[in-house]
């Protein structure tokens, strides 16, 4: 008999909340940073499939490997794949993953090897677990696979998982995901919500992109950022990209005055130094450089993030949200030490639920 339910399916998803609730109702788990996962296991099958419904077998044949020494032999799983560094989630590597040389994938393999964190049931046997609520997929995924692979922590407390929202941040996770607890899994639809950390940084607007639909001059697509380190080196950090078409307009000839036309600038020629972070450059994902108009650094915004990655320096780990601007803050002021650092928290002490900081 085939498995009731096969890949391509869409997972469950969820959309924005801002207040962890005081009322019951919710099952609260960690908000992992990685690849969502669906698993298929069929027999001697294996499916790892995208949010996308791409295959990812090709990039993760360690997990692939592992999961099918430990799965039921007919069992389909929704989770995440994450890689861990020195005891904290690493974004970064699990990006490295995806990459299209096969003797770059062993390597990867061997050196960040991924991990597959189960959060739902939707399969077992012939059993479609997708029309049965929340609380018994839970308690089912605990039987089922609990010791086989990890199993992300999950409570019904509101001040648990506010406690966890604060706590877990430390260990690389990027908030909390609230579940309703007599909901079925809906496939595609936005029924979870997730509760994200959220917060603000004056940065220096240091160059600008045109936007795609018009001429170079007419419209910005968006502001690239920067910030400085404790040496006076201004590293790109991210990109501020969402604004109305006639904002778009009137910014280009705002800022029309600030381009670099001729002479020096932080990010180009010689003012460059070894490791500081550029726009534009050619990376895994681009095989030629990515055009980009220099403004001279003389305005500051004020952005809205969610938490940085790459170490330090550091970048936002997805593109900031335009707050507002700052002119009465001096771009030099425009440090790395205003972002904020979580208290580093044991990775592994997450799975177990446990309240323990790392030293």
């Amino acid at each position: 008999m085939p498995l009731p339910l096969t890949p391509p399916v869409t997972p469950m998803l969820a959309k924005a909340g801002t207040t962890i609730p005081e009322s019951v109702g919710l099952l609260f788990e960690p908000k992992w940073d990685g690849f969502r996962c669906l698993v298929f296991r069929d027999g001697a099958e294996l499916t790892l499939q995208s949010r996308a419904g791409k295959p990812l077998n090709r990039y993760f044949p360690e997990a692939v490997d592992r999961l099918a020494r430990a799965l039921p032999e007919r069992v389909v799983l929704d989770g995440e794949l994450v890689v861990a560094r020195d005891g904290r989630l690493d974004f970064d590597a699990l990006t490295e993953r995806i990459h299209p040389a096969q003797s770059r994938i062993r390597l990867f393999a061997e050196r960040t090897p991924a991990e597959f964190v189960a959060f739902d049931l939707l399969a077992l046997g012939t059993e479609d677990w997708t029309e049965r609520d929340t609380g018994r997929r839970r308690d089912r995924l605990v039987e089922v696979v609990d010791g086989a692979v990890p199993i992300t922590p999950a409570t019904t407390d509101p001040a648990t998982a506010r406690h966890w929202f604060t706590l877990f941040e430390g260990a690389g996770l990027d908030g909390v995901i609230g579940k309703p607890l007599d909901a079925p899994y809906q496939p595609g639809k936005r029924v979870m919500v997730k509760y994200k950390h959220s917060r603000t940084a004056d940065c220096v607007l240091a160059g600008l992109r045109w936007h795609a639909d018009g001429a170079p001059g007419e419209a910005v697509g968006s502001f690239l950022l920067g910030l400085y380190d404790a040496a006076g080196v201004l590293h790109h950090v991210g990109v501020v990209g969402s604004f109305p078409a006639a904002r778009r307009c009137e910014l280009a000839t705002e800022l029309a005055p600030l381009i670099v036309h001729e002479g020096r600038h932080p990010w180009l020629g010689a003012d460059v130094v070894p490791e500081q972070r550029l726009p534009g450059g050619v990376n895994r994902w681009r095989s030629a450089e990515q055009p980009w108009v220099p403004l001279r650094p003389e305005r500051v915004v004020e952005v809205a993030y969610e938490h940085t990655e790459g170490g330090h320096p550091a970048r936002f780990r997805h593109n900031p949200r335009f707050v507002r601007w700052r002119p009465d803050r001096e771009p030099e002021s425009c440090g790395y030490d205003q972002l904020e650092e979580p208290v580093r928290y044991d990775l592994d002490a997450v799975f177990r639920g446990e309240v323990r900081r790392t030293r």
